[in-house]
């Protein structure tokens, strides 16, 4: 079979779980019930495709299966700036309590953050991207340590609300938050459709790039760009879900068995989406809500990411 027909094959499964999602058991109040199962469709959907989006494109740019955009930082600085606003203005601060103002400040300061980071390591000829991913893993470690030390100093009940940001959860998404991030994701997606011919040849690495003709540097610095945009958004949306992008690329690799990137995104979006709504129903109607998604993804994830290290060892 095809990598044509499965993905079309996977296009019909994620229709029908979605179809299966809201209208699941759908009795009561419909007028209510319907519509709030429907943002939460679309959260996904958003979620899943910016995550598997960006990830297929960091995994090209840096030649590396198992590498995924958590290295660079952002999940740890998400957390970092929910438990600061904590710390110093309280959890009923005008930041927490406004999912809109919160949202705009986590994405804001998270393409910031990325955008200086990518200006102060790309500004000399020396530097390059694997520079980036151990400076990236670095800062990543120190948020994640600055993080733990403020919500060891904080009041217990304000610690429970830091917690709580500490896993991603589609329950009560905000509806606005939702429509922004549509358009966000599809201005970034339309700045990215002028890089998209480059990354058939980026999978070959960067002297084959270089040798037929990519302008290596300058294209690289935008898909990062790209990337950072797409993973402050899921991220801002609904929580970190560190294990989810390199669960479903490696996924659409070895099921389209193709490194043509126009299908292995779109396959790997269809199976983000494919995940998160499985997961999500499971959530809510085996584990009545006593677990968050994020855990059983990253559960997943991570006996996956175990295996593909040991895969990639000569000895195994």
């Amino acid at each position: 079979m095809g990598y044509k027909k499965k993905t079309i094959i996977l296009a019909i499964i994620a229709v029908l779980l979605a179809a299966l999602f809201i209208f699941y058991d759908l009795h009561g109040n419909i007028g209510y019930i319907l519509p709030r199962r429907i943002i939460k469709v679309v959260a996904i959907i958003i979620t899943g495709g910016a995550i598997a989006f960006s990830t297929t494109i960091f995994m090209t740019i840096t030649n590396n299966r198992i590498l995924t955009p958590s290295v660079l930082g952002l999940d740890s600085l998400y957390l970092l700036i929910q438990t600061v606003i904590i710390f110093v203005f309280g959890s009923r601060s005008l930041v927490m309590m406004s999912s809109n103002l919160n949202y705009l400040v986590s994405i804001g300061a998270m393409i910031i953050f990325s955008f200086v980071l990518f200006r102060i390591l790309f500004k000399g000829e020396s530097n390059n991207i694997y520079f980036l991913l151990l400076i990236g893993m670095i800062l990543g470690t120190f948020f994640g340590s600055f993080t733990s030390f403020m919500q060891v100093l904080i009041d217990p009940n304000e610690f429970m609300v830091a917690q709580d940001r500490m896993f991603a959860s589609i329950n009560n998404v905000n509806t606005n938050l939702v429509y922004l991030s549509i358009v966000v994701v599809i201005l970034i997606t339309l700045y990215f459709l002028r890089y998209l011919k480059y990354l058939d040849v980026l999978a070959l690495g960067k002297d084959h790039a270089v040798n037929l003709g990519v302008p290596y540097d300058f294209v690289i610095k935008r898909l990062l760009i790209v990337v950072a945009v797409l993973i402050s958004v899921a991220t801002a949306l609904i929580g970190p879900i560190t294990f989810l992008g390199l669960l479903v690329v490696n996924v659409a690799y070895e099921f389209l068995k193709t490194y043509r990137h126009t299908y292995l995104i779109i396959g790997s979006i269809l199976i983000s989406i494919i995940a998160l709504l499985g997961g999500q129903f499971i959530v809510e109607k085996v584990f009545t809500f006593n677990t968050t998604i994020s855990v059983i993804i990253n559960f997943i994830g991570g006996i996956y990411f175990i295996y593909l290290l040991l895969k990639e060892n000569k000895s195994w």
